[in-house]
């Protein structure tokens, strides 16, 4: 891996080179760091999006679940340096971008957070469709530009608004999202026994109304909601084996969404909050809102011909979501849902690695 020296510390975002002091560039580039990895900041309603740019290690592997696959066993030590802290937090969330092995695709993504690699982020391809169209990684048009993106769950076509010479609103169609099961009885420590609706919007999700907690989102406190979806995650894994219908690594339960209950059509946005691991995701999460249209869709409870607004109780953030069309998963009736949202940049980063510090590695305090 090629170490930076003050020489050459300069560094690109979007195509426009931007010299860094004398100052900035001592401090950003020792001459003691093998370790220099770039990065693009953003966040896409409030959920943080660290696009990694340069530095890091040659991904391996024919397809991008053999690649994913490779990161996990072999350079999972540069995951724990950028998601962990110091660098990183418990909330941060990571994309690295590879090639892809679809022919229709434009860019290929790895997803990274702090327990592992993710399949799908519906806030990522959001972040990312802008990304691409700034960066030049594919050709701006008004107004709008489209792009495909593979994630490991399969293609992601995007549409990005373009009007004079500026990205914005960015939306998506998603994999196909499926329910797996409705009113799921499992028996929840401290909670119960409590009815879950299980879906697939890239990963599969638990979902239940707060009421069946005794919360209410509006005023819980963020480690209320925590416990409860830790709960219901811990007895949904114990209870309900999952099945996807093409690739046995995807059946996994990846979180616990909690809503305010109200599915049925409302002109004004309907609260969803998605908590996997002690991650407590800042947007409305774009496969969150996914696997609950794809719910809704099966209840009867959503118009393919308007969209439905989901808010964020952390940040207010909203995304809209619709089901645009019918398919089928193996032996799943799915439906593909259109979901929509703003990034934004936020800065980039160079972060470095003193072989000397005992904590280059990352860490995280729980």
């Amino acid at each position: 891996m090629q170490t930076h020296y003050l020489a050459n510390c300069t560094f690109d975002l979007l195509n426009a080179n931007m010299a860094v002091s004398k100052e900035e560039a001592f401090f950003s580039c020792p001459k003691s760091s093998p370790f220099v990895i770039k990065t693009v900041e953003m966040h896409t309603g409030g959920e943080p999006l660290r696009i990694i740019t340069d530095g890091y290690p040659k991904t391996k592997g024919k397809t991008i679940l053999e690649k994913r696959v490779y990161v996990r066993d072999n350079l999972d030590v540069f995951r724990q340096r950028l998601m962990w802290e110091p660098r990183g937090h418990d909330d941060m969330f990571g994309a690295l971008l590879v090639e892809p092995d679809e022919s229709d695709a434009d860019i290929g993504v790895l997803f990274m957070h702090n327990e592992g690699y993710g399949t799908m982020c519906g806030h990522a391809c959001i972040g990312l469709g802008r990304y691409a169209v700034d960066r030049g990684i594919v050709p701006a048009n008004s107004p709008q530009t489209e792009l495909v993106i593979q994630c490991p769950t399969g293609l992601v076509k995007v549409w990005v608004d373009y009007q004079d010479g500026k990205s914005g609103r960015v939306r998506f169609h998603s994999v196909p999202a499926f329910v797996f099961a409705l009113d799921q009885e499992v028996d929840v420590a401290n909670y119960g026994r409590v009815k879950v609706d299980i879906a697939y919007g890239g990963v599969f999700y638990a979902i239940l109304p707060d009421s069946s907690l005794g919360l209410d989102l509006r005023t819980a406190s963020i480690q209320d909601v925590k416990n409860a979806a830790a709960a219901v995650a811990e007895a949904v894994k114990k209870a309900v084996p999952l099945r996807h219908p093409e690739h046995p690594d995807l059946a996994f339960l990846y979180g616990t969404i909690i809503t305010d209950g109200r599915d049925e059509y409302e002109p004004t946005p309907a609260i969803n909050t998605c908590v996997s691991g002690v991650s407590v995701d800042r947007s409305p999460c774009g496969s969150g809102v996914t696997a609950r249209v794809a719910i809704q869709y099966r209840r009867g409870q959503i118009d393919p011909s308007k969209e439905r607004q989901f808010v964020s109780a952390a940040t207010g953030s909203i995304f809209t979501g619709r089901p645009v069309r019918e398919t089928k998963l193996g032996e799943f009736d799915a439906v593909i849902v259109e979901v929509a949202g703003h990034a934004h940049y936020i800065g980039t980063a160079v972060f470095t690695v003193e072989p000397e510090d005992p904590l280059k590695n990352g860490f995280l305090v729980k």
